[in-house]
């Protein structure tokens, strides 16, 4: 058995940007989460960190996403993670991980 599951909450990061595959409509966009500073017990200082996550949402998700959606916006997102791998003109490979939203939900908006 296995799970490929990612919970996150956290905002948008820039406005999603909309593109159409065979007919189907496909968001992109960037979400942050940020964990908090804080000091640990012998007096040591974490600062905060902020983890940035590429966000895929296809058809009425999509749809929802280029109304409704935009920089600054609070997202509860469920979803799986997927790697994939591509080429650019120079023939230099690139690796991206994306999450492939299932489920969302607006919690704010900018």
């Amino acid at each position: 058995m296995s799970v490929n599951k990612v919970i996150l909450v956290g905002n948008v990061g820039r406005d999603p940007e909309i593109r159409y595959v065979e007919s189907r409509p496909v968001a992109s966009l960037s979400l942050a989460t940020t964990e908090k500073a804080y000091t640990t017990a012998n007096g040591a200082q974490v600062p905060e960190r902020t983890e940035w996550h590429n966000l895929v949402m296809w058809d009425r998700a999509a749809e929802i996403a280029e109304k409704y959606i935009r920089k600054g916006t609070k997202l509860f997102v469920e979803g799986k993670l997927r790697t994939r791998t591509w080429e650019d003109r120079n023939t230099i490979k690139h690796t991206v991980t994306e999450i492939y939203v299932e489920n969302f939900d607006i919690l704010s908006r900018q």
